[in-house]
């Protein structure tokens, strides 16, 4: 955790007091609190919706973190509700005995929801012995960490058959959840088709397309090892276009949006070195959203760096094309959700493992396209600019997509209201082996 934070940067606090379950007696409680987990940036923005639910439905919320950059998306995206004193962020500890108990005594939350993935067996022994129930939402395991969990099971077992209620993404998911050890296995979706995304970003976006009038491809959610692949295809394509005197009327211009923010300035340095010209999101805000001088800005550069957080929605509303990333690595892929739900058509690469279901459906539906290698992912988009009726065709197919697969987070809080209605027997009777109570699947 101490290297991984050094890495990254940020504020991870990895020998602070709350990493131990300490949170002193002048820490803000909200009593009766859903506790939310969240350990990272994906699973807090996938968790977003249920949590803007539980606070419509007068549920305060406490949401926890592992990483600094999950708990600054949670910051911002929450911050009116902490300022109104309805939703509190905190540290959840490391996976010990004394320190899970302390975290539930201290906040004593009435239930907990772990969202996708985030099953440790010392925080669900202390929430049993303290008798409160926890949800695993929106739950995925692929193959791969069902053979991870086999190896470990005498300890990882006992901890999945402690979830009162599991929420599966897929029917696959659902199986090999089971094989963990889960018990009352729900198929209810993915939280990410629920996502609603900032409005008026996407109305900034959008606007921002229009009135700059190039093709726009984003490259989003890069992760390590991406971006310098990515970098040289877009100069070895911009080069190839302008030795065609294809680049005269509209020139294509590339946003590259790398995941994770420590690698922004090597992203920087990466586009210095191989001669693009680009502009940074952070220089344009700093002209003035939508003005005349940061359109001016954009006219005559390569690349848009997007060097901030939560914007996401600003990028694709912004671009023509998506190739979203995490898929080029083999790093099980990143969130393409979001941009299908904008009606981008979207490539992802070969390596898409954590979306596994979601983009089978997606490929079947006409929503996405799958690319080899970056080279191959450049210049399909860069076809696909010069055919509107195609791009026109994809984009209504992915919205369409989208619209299929919403209503996980409804289910999933039924679920949690069914919960605290029974608060006298907390934990469900388990199902019998191979009844996965589908209700919806991806």
């Amino acid at each position: 955790m101490g290297l991984r934070a050094r890495r990254a940067g940020g504020r991870w606090q990895v020998l602070g007091r709350e990493r131990f379950g300490r949170y002193g007696a002048a820490s803000t409680l909200l009593p009766g609190a859903i506790w939310v987990h969240a350990v990272s940036l994906g699973e807090t923005r996938a968790s977003t919706p249920l949590v803007q639910a539980l606070l419509a439905r007068g549920h305060p919320v406490l949401l926890t973190h592992l990483t600094a950059s999950g708990r600054a998306e949670g910051a911002r995206a929450f911050a009116s509700e902490i300022a109104q004193g309805r939703l509190q962020q905190a540290w959840l500890p490391y996976d010990f005995p004394g320190a899970t108990r302390r975290f539930l005594q201290h906040f004593k939350p009435v239930l907990g929801v772990l969202v996708e993935r985030e099953v440790w067996p010392n925080l669900v022994h202390s929430a049993r012995r303290q008798r409160v129930p926890l949800v695993l939402a929106s739950a995925r395991m692929s193959a791969a960490s069902l053979r991870r969990t086999m190896r470990l099971h005498a300890l990882l077992g006992p901890a999945y058959a402690g979830l009162a209620r599991t929420y599966a993404q897929t029917l696959k998911d659902a199986r090999r959840l089971e094989q963990a050890g889960a018990t009352s296995v729900i198929v209810s979706g993915n939280f990410k088709f629920d996502l609603q995304q900032d409005a008026e970003q996407i109305r900034r976006g959008a606007a921002f397309g229009h009135a700059l009038g190039r093709r726009t491809v984003i490259i989003a959610s890069t992760r390590e090892g991406e971006d310098e692949l990515f970098i040289r295809q877009i100069r070895q394509q911009l080069d190839r276009l302008r030795d065609q005197g294809l680049e005269c009327d509209r020139p294509v211009l590339f946003i590259l949006v790398p995941r994770h923010p420590q690698r922004f300035e090597s992203a920087s340095r990466l586009l210095q070195a191989h001669g693009l010209r680009f502009v940074r999101r952070t220089g344009l805000q700093a002209l003035g959203e939508g003005c005349s001088s940061m359109l001016a800005a954009c006219r005559d550069v390569d690349v848009i760096l997007g060097d901030t957080l939560g914007e996401m929605a600003w990028y694709y509303a912004s671009s023509q094309v998506a190739i979203v990333g995490g898929s080029f690595a083999a790093l099980g892929g990143q969130n393409f959700i979001e941009a299908s739900a904008l009606g981008c058509p979207v490539l992802v690469g070969p390596h898409t493992a954590h979306f596994e279901q979601a983009v089978a459906d997606a490929l079947l539906a006409g929503a996405i396209a799958r690319a080899a290698d970056p080279a191959q992912a450049v210049r399909q988009a860069l076809l696909w600019l010069d055919e509107p009726a195609e791009l026109n065709h994809m984009g209504q197919a992915a919205r369409h997509w989208v619209g299929q697969h919403s209503g996980a987070v409804q289910r999933v809080l039924d679920g949690i209201e069914d919960l605290l209605q029974n608060t006298r027997t907390p934990y469900a009777v388990p199902a019998q082996p191979g009844d996965l109570g589908q209700q919806g699947s991806v």
